[in-house]
């Protein structure tokens, strides 16, 4: 018998603001490899990269000053953690100081972890729907799966004092910023799915409300 995980539980109302980023373009970004949740697959920003993680220490830095009373929180992967250590050297907070947490990963692609997406591509067909959510490897986590270990994550941290700035990645983003705007499920994934926001930006969500604060380049 197959085990379903659980419906995620929509999230209650929080306390203080969320600042979400997307972590910076990495080589493997550049070369077009799937990274997923595989934290051993850890290959450094770019310079694209890190500029991309400057913009965003430069846009906070502006809008909250030195030494903000932000929480950090990370996705525990190289590429989300470097990204997070050029903003906290902007912000001038102790980047030692990262709460990490799993739940924040990239969806799981399974075997497909490492592999050049136009090399899957060319096996299997399109990999990515139209509005650009992957569709996932055969033995990789379910979007159900992921939305209720972000829920899960969202429950644990609602009455937590203060804000909190969150790194973490493309399509994981997309579904915790969907759960927190309270949006429909998103007929071909399942689960509520935010619009998509290039490498390098940032948005603040605030009593359900999301503004893009800095929007890099495509």
């Amino acid at each position: 018998m197959t085990t379903r995980p659980a419906p995620p539980a929509r999230p209650t109302a929080r306390s203080g603001r969320d600042y979400i980023a997307r972590h910076g373009e990495t080589v493997f970004n550049r070369i077009g490899c799937i990274q997923g949740d595989r934290v051993e697959l850890h290959t450094p920003l770019t310079r694209k990269g890190f500029a991309q993680a400057d913009a965003i220490g430069e846009v906070l830095h502006d809008r909250l000053g030195k030494a903000p009373a932000l929480t950090l929180w990370s996705s525990p992967t190289g590429r989300a953690l470097q990204t997070l250590a050029v903003i906290a050297e902007h912000l001038a907070l102790d980047w030692h100081e990262t709460r990490h947490d799993v739940r924040l990963i990239e969806l799981g692609f399974g075997s497909w972890g490492g592999r050049r997406s136009a090399d899957l591509t060319a096996l299997h067909g399109p990999i990515v729907h139209p509005h650009g959510m992957a569709i996932g490897a055969p033995d990789g986590e379910s979007y159900a799966a992921m939305a209720a270990r972000l829920s899960g994550w969202l429950a644990d941290t609602a009455a937590d004092d203060g804000d909190r700035l969150i790194l973490m990645h493309g399509l994981s983003s997309r579904v915790l910023r969907g759960l927190m705007l309270g949006l429909a499920d998103d007929p071909l994934c399942g689960v509520p799915v935010a619009e998509r926001l290039p490498q390098g930006a940032i948005v603040m969500i605030e009593g359900g409300v999301e503004t893009v604060i800095h929007r890099a380049g495509p």
